[in-house]
C-alpha cells in the first residue's frame, strides 16, 4: 500500500465532511422554520391586524438574524473543535514509539467497522508516512471552507423565515395570510422529511408525516413556553 502525500507542510484545508452534509443543511431550515413558526403561530387570528402583523414579521426575521448569527458561531466552533481533535491524532501517531501503539491510536479515531478491518500492516504503513511528513502545527486554525460554512448556515436559518413570511406581505388579508403561511410551514416541514428519510435511507413518506408531527408539537411546545 503506498500513501501519496498531498500536503505535506500543514493540516490539509478540508475536514472530513463536506461545507454542509444533508443533514445539516435540513436540519438548519426546520430550525429556522421553528423559530419563525413560535411567532406565526402565537398570532391571533381573531385579532390579527396589520399592527400586529408587522410586529410579528419584525420579530420574526430578528430573531432569525440573531439565531443565524449564533448558529454559525457554532458551526465554526464545531469546526475548530474537529480540526483539533484530527490534530491530537496525527500528533499522537507521530509520538506512538511503535507501530502498534500507532495502530491503537488510529483505530480509536476511526468508526468501529472501519477499525475492526484495519490491518497491522496498513496501521504501520500510515505511521510511517506521518513520520515522514513535516512536524504538525502546534493548534487548528480556521480556513475558508469554514466560514463558507458558517455562512451557509447563516443563510439557511435565515432564509427559512421568507416563504412563511410571504403570504403576509402579498395577502390583504391578515387571517387568509396566516392560513396560507401555516399551510406553506406544513408543506416545506413534509419536503424536509421526505428530504431526510431520504438521505438516512429509511422510508422517507414516513419521515415526512413525522416531521410535519414532531414540528408541530415542538412549535406548540416552544409557544406553550413562552418562546
Amino acid at each position: 500500500m503506498t500513501i501519496r502525500e498531498e500536503k505535506p507542510k500543514s493540516m490539509p484545508d478540508r475536514t472530513t465532511k463536506r461545507i454542509l452534509e444533508p443533514f445539516d443543511r435540513i436540519s438548519e431550515v426546520l430550525f429556522g422554520l421553528i423559530m419563525v413558526l413560535t411567532f406565526t403561530g402565537s398570532l391571533s387570528v381573531a385579532d390579527a391586524g396589520w399592527s400586529e402583523v408587522r410586529t410579528m414579521l419584525i420579530a420574526a426575521v430578528g430573531c432569525n438574524l440573531a439565531w443565524g448569527f449564533i448558529d454559525a458561531l457554532f458551526y465554526l466552533m464545531g469546526s475548530l473543535s474537529e480540526r483539533a481533535a484530527n490534530l491530537r491524532t496525527w500528533q499522537a501517531v507521530r509520538q506512538a514509539r511503535t507501530a502498534e501503539e500507532a495502530g491503537e491510536v488510529i483505530a480509536e479515531s476511526l468508526p468501529p467497522v472501519v477499525a475492526s478491518v484495519m490491518s497491522p500492516q496498513i496501521s504501520r504503513e500510515i505511521w510511517e508516512e506521518l513520520n515522514l511528513k513535516q512536524a504538525p502545527p502546534e493548534g487548528p486554525s480556521i480556513g475558508r471552507q469554514d466560514l463558507v460554512g458558517a455562512a451557509a448556515v447563516f443563510f439557511l436559518v435565515v432564509a427559512s423565515t421568507l416563504p412563511v413570511a410571504l403570504p403576509f406581505l402579498f395577502l390583504d388579508n391578515a387571517v387568509t395570510a396566516l392560513r396560507t403561511s401555516n399551510a406553506i410551514a406544513v408543506s416545506m416541514m413534509f419536503v424536509l422529511g421526505y428530504a431526510f428519510g431520504q438521505a438516512a435511507g429509511y422510508r422517507p413518506l414516513v419521515m415526512a408525516i413525522s416531521m410535519v408531527i414532531v414540528g408541530c408539537i415542538l412549535v406548540a411546545l416552544t409557544i406553550a413556553l413562552g418562546g
